[in-house]
């Protein structure tokens, strides 16, 4: 674990959520624990600190990014996973090591809180209560991330006193068994009507009761007590105890991902994010998932996969086929002319579009709305900034010239210039003033949302052998007002999906098309086994062109706990399988 002094950690990071909050403290030229921990207004900004913890690139800052290590998406460098993708990462890797070191600095934060929390004597139970379940929750929320990443893992509770025993923090690792239980405690403490069901104002964004019952209901389904994950998911979704959770899905997909539907009733629990001259405080959407034309320059370093894309069906529900739009596709020379442009001289202007063309612009139009709000699709256009001012840009391919944003075209690193590339987290223009930072995409971002739930709950019910809940489930999420997909089992032989390996194949896929990008595929896939047939193998660009060989083997189901942290503590030993 990082060694840093936990206490001034919290502190300093103190300002989250929707606003930030000032230290009040006597001396004014010193900061100890035995000043600090005094009212709820110090207990508040300590309970900041484990919020603030979340946004840590290495924790969940670049969540978004986790789908490259999937089979939807391929990323580069290690702020795309590039490594992971590649197979050439290790236990000396930064990834592991950075990972596991602001994971623990989570843990130790809600730690420090719960410790200090008992003898704070300007607060009332009530107020005690809800600040200890809010960190419990938050603890939960870093071990299970832990428990995903690393398997089995050293367990600290808020019995260790930081300052004393820091150096001496040399558990062994824990079973599985025995971080999941440890997990569940945390939870059982915070679903008990210690959270509120909503908060408002300043503290719109701290834990729910709803969030914890939608992240006990995600423990127990990856543990497939699937009635108990049932059970968690009813409390939320149907509401047995009348306790108004009023959660409902956002009538507009795109919107989400945008300031407003961002803090929708559809968000159960997302990490805060803020914008605006003086508070550039979010997450690096623009700066790694944008391109060149987006806001001061995106490096497209997690882009969306062509066989994802070629998985949106048509409207009518239907598998995607590009032979029946476009004969002989599979064909190179038939890919260039479905996507190579030329461009004019010095790369000014388009000199000739595709022959296929406005075959592919037509496609679009029958396709899953999705694909066109989630993508940006080759000769769409994106509201780019370029020079420090609006700029629309087209997504053109060309191979004798390279687009350039100052020419109006979208620009991609060269490797990857015939790559699909997001729209979904991607920021328009400069949001209205709100973006002034690349590193610090004011977007909410979602870790856990209702249509998430919906989709967890179906599988639930689809291995409790309800088939028919399953299937309402999974139609409630394609029949949001702007997606408007045809129910399953609606009439038409391709929409129908009986038994208990046809809903599963629809879960899958309707995660797939409607989470991607937030991260959940990887756990996803190698929680149901299927991680090993679909990753390893090459992948490819829109044109064909290879863009990467995916590394994956046995030993990728877990990485490995870092090398460091096994010379500093060798009862963490053994290591991983295969490391």
């Amino acid at each position: 674990m990082r060694n840093i002094n936990f206490l001034f950690g919290v502190l300093v990071t103190a300002c989250c959520l929707s606003g930030c909050y000032d230290l009040d403290r006597s001396p004014y030229d010193q900061l100890n624990d035995g000043i600090f921990w005094q009212n709820e207004s110090q207990v508040k900004q300590g309970v900041m600190g484990i919020y603030a913890a979340l946004k840590d690139d290495n924790a969940f800052g670049l969540k978004f990014a986790h789908d490259d290590m999937s089979d939807i998406c391929v990323g580069y460098d290690p702020q795309g996973l590039g490594p992971v993708v590649l197979g050439t990462y290790t236990d000396r890797h930064s990834l592991v090591e950075d990972k596991w070191k602001s994971l623990f600095d989570g843990v130790m934060r809600a730690n420090l809180v719960l410790q200090k929390i008992p003898s704070v004597t300007d607060l009332s139970e009530e107020q005690k209560a809800t600040f200890t379940a809010e960190a419990r929750f938050l603890r939960a929320l870093f071990y299970f991330e832990l428990y995903n990443f690393y398997g089995a893992v050293p367990l600290y509770d808020e019995t260790i006193e930081q300052d004393k025993e820091y150096n001496d923090l040399k558990k062994p690792r824990s079973p599985k068994e025995e971080v999941l239980a440890f997990i569940l405690e945390d939870l059982d403490y915070a679903v008990a009507d210690r959270l509120p069901v909503a908060w408002t104002g300043a503290d719109y964004g701290r834990a729910t009761q709803g969030a914890a019952y939608a992240l006990r209901g995600k423990v127990y389904l990856y543990m497939q007590q699937y009635d108990k994950a049932a059970t968690d998911f009813e409390e939320i979704i149907l509401d047995p105890s009348g306790k108004a959770y009023n959660y409902a899905l956002y009538d507009s997909y795109p919107d989400l991902f945008k300031p407003g539907g961002d803090e929708s009733s559809e968000m159960i629990f997302a990490i805060q994010n803020l914008g605006g001259v003086g508070q550039d405080y979010g997450m690096p959407m623009a700066f790694y998932m944008g391109s060149r034309s987006t806001y001061q320059g995106g490096w497209n370093l997690v882009l969306p996969s062509s066989t994802f894309v070629d998985s949106y069906e048509y409207k009518d529900g239907r598998p995607f086929d590009w032979e029946a739009e476009i004969p002989g596709f599979g064909s190179i020379e038939v890919k260039d002319e479905t996507f190579i442009a030329v461009l004019g001289d010095e790369g000014i202007g388009v000199k000739s579009y595709p022959k296929n063309r406005d075959k592919l612009l037509a496609m679009y139009s029958k396709r899953d709305p999705r694909m066109e709000q989630t993508v940006l699709l080759p000769y769409t256009k994106y509201a780019g900034w370029v020079d420090n001012a609006p700029r629309e840009c087209e997504f053109v391919i060309a191979r004798n010239s390279n687009p350039d944003e100052k020419n109006g075209f979208i620009r991609l690193s060269p490797a990857r210039k015939e790559s699909y590339i997001f729209r979904k987290f991607v920021p328009e223009g400069n949001m209205d003033g709100l973006l002034t930072n690349r590193s610090h995409t004011p977007i909410n971002f979602p870790l856990i949302r209702l249509a998430d739930v919906y989709l967890m709950y179906a599988e639930c019910k689809n291995e409790l052998n309800d088939q028919t809940t399953a299937v309402e489930y999974i139609n409630k999420v394609r029949q949001r007002k702007s997606t408007n997909m045809p129910a399953i089992n609606s009439g038409p032989v391709w929409l129908q999906a009986n038994t208990k390996e046809q809903v599963f194949e629809r879960i899958k896929h309707e995660r797939a098309v409607e989470l991607v990008a937030e991260g959940h595929r990887w756990n996803d896939i190698r929680r149901w086994g299927i991680a090993l047939d679909l990753l390893p193998g090459d992948v490819y660009a829109i044109t064909g062109v290879r863009l990467v060989t995916r590394v994956f083997t046995e030993k990728d189901m877990l990485w490995p706990v870092p090398g460091v942290e096994i010379e500093r503590n060798p009862a963490l030993k053994p290591n991983n399988p295969g490391w």
